[in-house]
C-alpha cells in the first residue's frame, strides 16, 4: 500500500481528509449537538455515514459546499480536538488507504500519527497573510481579518491540543506554497516523490 502524507496548517493548500473532520462538525450542527459536548459529538462521529472523495456526504447527504461554510470552520477545531473522534477517524482513514490500496491523505496529524510509515510525509505551509488571502477568497461572506483571526486561532488549538497536535512529522519535506500555483505545488511534491524511490 503506498501512501502519501500531507500535513500544514489551515490555508496551506491541502484539502480533504479534513473533510472528514469538517463533516462530523457539519453533522452535529445539523443535528442541534453542541460541538463542544465531547461524548455525544464521539457518538456521531461512530455512527454517521461518511464518504469523502471529489464529494462529501454525511448520511447521504452531499455536504461538500456546506462544510467549506463559516459555521463548520468555526466549529472544526473542537471536534477535530476530541480524542474519541480522532481514534474515529484515524481508523476511518486507515480504513479509506486499505481499500484504495494506499492513496494521497492530507490533515493535520496524516505523517505522524495515522500513516508514519508513509511513502513520503510533506508538511505543506505558507505565510500567514497568503493563508489568510486564501480563505477569505474561499469564504467570501468573511473578511480578511476575520479570515486571518480564526486561521491565528486554529493554528494554536491545533499544535497545542492534547491528541495528535498538529506538527511537522522528522521525515517529512516541509514546502512553502506562498505564491505558488497549484500545479507549481503539485510539481514540488512529484519531484519529492520521485526522489524517494
Amino acid at each position: 500500500m503506498r501512501v502519501i502524507a500531507i500535513d500544514g496548517p489551515a490555508g496551506s493548500g491541502k484539502s480533504t481528509v479534513g473533510a472528514m473532520y469538517r463533516a462530523v462538525a457539519f453533522a452535529a450542527l445539523r443535528r442541534g449537538v453542541d460541538p463542544e459536548e465531547s461524548g455525544a459529538v464521539a457518538q456521531l462521529a461512530e455512527s454517521i455515514e461518511l464518504e469523502a472523495g471529489d464529494t462529501v456526504k454525511v448520511n447521504g447527504i452531499d455536504a461538500t459546499i456546506e462544510i467549506r461554510g463559516p459555521e463548520v470552520t468555526r466549529a472544526v477545531s473542537t471536534v477535530a480536538a476530541n480524542p474519541d473522534v480522532r481514534k474515529e477517524m484515524v481508523r476511518r482513514q486507515r480504513e479509506w488507504a486499505e481499500r484504495h490500496d494506499g492513496g494521497v491523505v492530507e490533515g493535520r496529524d496524516i505523517g505522524s500519527v495515522v500513516f508514519p510509515d508513509a511513502e513520503l510525509k510533506v508538511f505543506l505551509t505558507a505565510s500567514d497573510e497568503e493563508r489568510a488571502k486564501r480563505r477569505s477568497q474561499e469564504v467570501l461572506e468573511l473578511d480578511y481579518d476575520t479570515v486571518a483571526a480564526d486561521i491565528a486561532r486554529r493554528d494554536h488549538v491545533d499544535a497545542t491540543r492534547a491528541t495528535s497536535p498538529m506538527q511537522v512529522a522528522d521525515d517529512a519535506v516541509v514546502i512553502d506554497t506562498s505564491g505558488l500555483s497549484i500545479d507549481q505545488v503539485v510539481d514540488k511534491v512529484l519531484a519529492q516523490l520521485k526522489e524517494t524511490r
